[in-house]
């Protein structure tokens, strides 16, 4: 969900008064007594945290990450498409540093059973991610971004290329940047997949079943690079914008 950034105070306030839970003075000013305030004060904790929910991630831009994967160096032999029946359209592309693609996004909602991710929500759910948790559990798809990359084939073998499971990586649509990291495989023969996490905090709708987003997603994925713990998405975030600034400075 995408918020427009409002004065948290007029917001709250003009919210609280249209509610009718404050009294409005002479001026028309929201004249709140004790308990009132203690509700605007929530509301104003409510709606900074949906607002920071927003805010960048990391201090790399998504403009600069982008310039530089304008033109592509294909790594891969051949193209993968982004859908079963869908035409081979996107290749892997090679920069120092990094590999990358530019597709769509499918939602991976595997791994751990949550109240977001089950049988019940997804008609494809497999309880199981190629990735696990230092604890060896799967990972959890909607609490943890995470990218999936395609089963190495005679396309493209993301081993040779220097990915890893708990590699990080920076996904880019509409100018926000999400680190993520390396958690799943896919179908060998198409690319464009990452957690419900990873959707959600891209503002593209989530559902296993109906959501994702058809275009405008680009993957960069750090070579030789691996975040511990894998389920750390703090150290995902630390490490990823470093990697981002190297990337920037090598190419």
């Amino acid at each position: 969900m995408r918020i427009r950034p409002l004065p948290l105070a007029a917001a709250s306030g003009a919210a609280l008064l249209a509610a009718g839970l404050l009294p409005a003075g002479a001026s028309g000013t929201p004249r709140p007594t004790s308990a009132q305030t203690r509700v605007q004060v929530q509301v104003q904790v409510q709606v900074q945290a949906q607002v920071q929910v927003q805010a960048q991630e990391g201090t790399v831009g998504a403009a600069e990450l982008l310039a530089e994967v304008t033109s592509c160096d294909p790594i891969s032999h051949g193209r993968y498409r982004t859908d079963a029946g869908a035409r081979a359209t996107v290749p892997v592309c090679g920069k120092n540093g990094a590999v990358f693609w530019k597709a769509d996004m499918d939602i991976d909602c595997d791994g751990q059973r949550t109240a977001r991710c089950n049988e019940d929500t997804d008609p494809g759910f497999h309880g199981d991610t190629a990735v696990h948790q230092s604890d060896g559990k799967p990972l959890k798809s909607d609490t943890l971004p995470y990218v999936v990359v395609p089963s190495p084939s005679r396309t493209w073998n993301y081993k040779a290329a220097g990915i890893k499971g708990g590699g990080v990586v920076a996904v880019i649509h509409r100018g926000r940047v999400q680190y993520a990291v390396v958690g799943d495989t896919g179908p060998r023969k198409i690319i464009g997949e990452a957690s419900y996490a990873t959707a959600r905090a891209l503002g593209i709708d989530p559902d296993p079943a109906h959501g994702g987003t058809g275009s405008g997603v680009t993957y960069i994925l750090f070579t030789n690079s691996r975040v511990s713990p894998i389920e750390s998405h703090s150290a995902a975030v630390s490490l990823g914008e470093r990697l981002a600034e190297q990337f920037l400075q090598d190419n």
